[in-house]
């Protein structure tokens, strides 16, 4: 084992795991690659090296700048880390839906945290349009991880890479869901060159409307949902549609069950997206007809969570 230079070279190259009790008895095994296990908790880490490192090399990214970004709390934390190590100042805007796991931890890294109304994209509230606006009014950097290709070429260049060299490129579908779209995106459009006949699948918060918007181009009703980080009421630029062919819906309750048993069952200590796309996975390798294994991700980690009634309320 050798030592990175920096922090950036510990992320990225996370196990992959089989889930041995959940998936017993499938057609094809489930695996679960743990990006939990990222230096900064998640697998928001990946993107937030890419786009700072991409800024930099174009010269829009002095030492000293401040970096701004609307986040649900993973991108946030990698900035975080980054900016500490790189002498950037950060400022996350957050909506007040997001977990205070997420805005304790931020402020702990010595991010500025503005907390925004869950307010509708077109309205000026919206955690989104406060980043840009206060971005312009500053001259700050908006790190922008909803529209930034980096996020979708990191993803492509090393999570699809290590997936890929981890099956022995045999995989069967690829599970994600979509926050800002470019796990899928990245990962699905790799995979896709790569392996014949293999599905990519959304799973997305059942309020959500983007499962609609993969089946029929037209979004979904805009429903309340507790799932933090996926699924929304508006497609962002790095969801790519076309990489797309099936979607799953999963409800809050599924998700949050799923979770507890990732933790009892399999020692995995990880967040709700991650029951999200658990149960995704497990109905794709039931149907069968698959001619490798069904891999999805495991975005973050519990430990931003712990506040939130529907972890406090396990037995």
């Amino acid at each position: 084992m050798r030592a990175t230079t920096s922090l950036a070279g510990a992320i990225g190259d996370t196990p992959m795991v089989a889930l041995g009790r959940i998936g017993a008895g499938l057609p094809v095994p489930v695996l679960v690659k743990c990006e939990h296990l990222n230096p900064g908790g998640s697998i928001k880490d990946r993107l937030a090296a890419a786009i700072l490192d991409d800024a930099a090399a174009r010269g829009v990214l002095q030492p000293g700048m401040t970096v701004i970004e609307a986040t649900a709390g993973n991108t946030g934390v990698g900035l975080a880390l980054l900016a500490a190590a790189r002498g950037y100042r950060l400022v996350c805007v957050m909506p007040e839906k997001m977990s205070t796991d997420k805005r304790e931890a931020l402020t702990a890294l010595g991010a500025q945290v503005r907390i925004t109304p869950n307010a509708a994209p077109s309205h000026p509230d919206n955690f989104r349009n406060v980043a840009a606006r206060l971005a312009r009014e500053n001259g700050w950097f908006l790190a922008d991880q909803f529209r930034n290709p980096a996020n979708v070429a990191i993803h492509e260049r090393t999570t699809a890479a290590e997936i890929l060299a981890q099956t022995g490129r045999r995989v069967g579908a690829f599970v994600a869901g979509a926050g800002t779209g470019g796990t899928i995106s990245g990962v699905g459009r790799r995979l896709k060159a790569e392996v014949p006949g293999v599905q990519i699948v959304l799973a997305d918060p059942v309020g959500s409307g983007l499962a609609d918007w993969v089946e029929t181009g037209n979004l979904g009703p805009d429903g309340a949902y507790a799932v933090e980080g996926i699924g929304g009421s508006e497609v962002p630029d790095n969801l790519h549609r076309d990489v797309i062919d099936v979607a799953e819906r999963v409800t809050d309750e599924e998700s949050f069950a799923m979770v507890r048993r990732l933790v009892r069952e399999e020692g995995l200590l990880v967040g709700g997206s991650s029951g999200t796309n658990v149960v995704a996975a497990l109905r794709v390798a039931a149907r069968g007809g698959l001619a490798g294994p069904v891999v999805t991700v495991l975005p973050d980690s519990w430990d931003r969570y712990r506040a939130k009634p529907w972890m406090r309320d396990w037995d």
